[in-house]
């Protein structure tokens, strides 16, 4: 079995869209709106993608556990943590180093979802 996609619902899908490919550099990989009120966007995930749902008739039912969090993976996290802070990303937490190899930070999405970005070095 593979993983394919993770989902989240979105309370705006243009600012989720803002959020995910011009502020973190997610490119969109498809999207559309089966119906009235509702849109799907898929993210290019390299392996899994990320699905974005926004249905209007269910936006103030759009919450996220503090319990869980979606990491993306990048090369430099110093790099990263730069360019959010350029494009006015606030209250980054970290960076954590819970090993020599790992580093990483979270943030929030606009609906709350906690984000991690994380650098991996490989020995």
């Amino acid at each position: 079995m593979k993983l394919c996609w993770v989902t989240i619902h979105v309370t705006d899908m243009q600012q989720s869209k803002h959020f995910y490919c011009d502020v973190l550099g997610l490119k969109i990989k498809r999207e559309f709106a089966p119906g009235e009120g509702f849109k799907i966007c898929f993210l290019e995930g390299n392996g899994a993608d990320y699905e974005l749902i926004e249905d209007a008739s269910a936006r103030d039912e759009v919450s996220f556990s503090n319990s869980v969090s979606v990491g993306f993976l990048v090369d430099s996290l110093d790099e990263k943590m730069a360019d959010l802070r350029s494009k006015g990303v606030e209250n980054i937490i970290g960076p954590i180093a819970p090993s020599p190899n790992d580093r990483f930070i979270f943030i929030k999405d606009p609906d709350g979802m906690t984000v991690q970005i994380v650098e991996h070095k490989t020995v």
